[in-house]
């Protein structure tokens, strides 16, 4: 972890809407941030690191490697998190985070997450609720996607 989160921007963010600023305080305490440049990788395909990010500034492209073929499958904004099942189930990342000009990053792992949880349960149990809502977001939005796309090969439910 480099520089220490700012409290104001992690409250602002979907895993720290819910938390008082007294608590974001005590899970910044926790957490790193990263700035990134212009096309600097966040994490790569593969990796197994288990880092949860939260974009705090700027943007980060999504990127899905198919037999060989890379290509930005998300855009990510201000305020979202990324490697949220890494990050709870410690599996190797399905995806590459990319900055998409500079960005800031914060970053938690999941010992530092972990250790918060004897002393501090709410905040753990807020963590976990909003990582569960952002991880139902990203179903929905996948789903969306998906009836656009099947309407579209079927021609059906607008102009196509």
């Amino acid at each position: 972890m480099s520089n220490k989160a700012d409290v104001e921007k992690l409250c602002n963010s979907s895993i720290g809407n819910e938390l008082t600023v007294a608590e974001s305080s005590i899970l910044s305490a926790v957490m790193g941030s990263r700035e990134l440049n212009d096309g600097e990788l966040l994490s790569s395909e593969g990796g197994t690191a288990s880092t949860l990010f939260i974009l705090i500034d700027g943007k980060l492209d999504v990127i899905s490697d198919n037999e060989g073929e890379q290509s930005v499958v998300y855009t990510m904004s201000q305020g979202e998190c990324a490697g949220t099942r890494a990050f709870v189930d410690r599996s190797p990342r399905k995806a590459t985070l990319r900055a998409n000009g500079s960005a800031t990053v914060y970053t938690l792992e999941p010992d530092a997450f972990e250790s918060l949880l004897d002393d501090h349960p709410r905040i753990t149990y807020k963590v976990m609720c909003a990582l569960f809502r952002n991880t139902h977001t990203n179903l929905m939005r996948m789903n969306q996607e998906t009836q656009q796309l099947t309407n579209y090969i079927n021609k059906s439910y607008g102009r196509y």
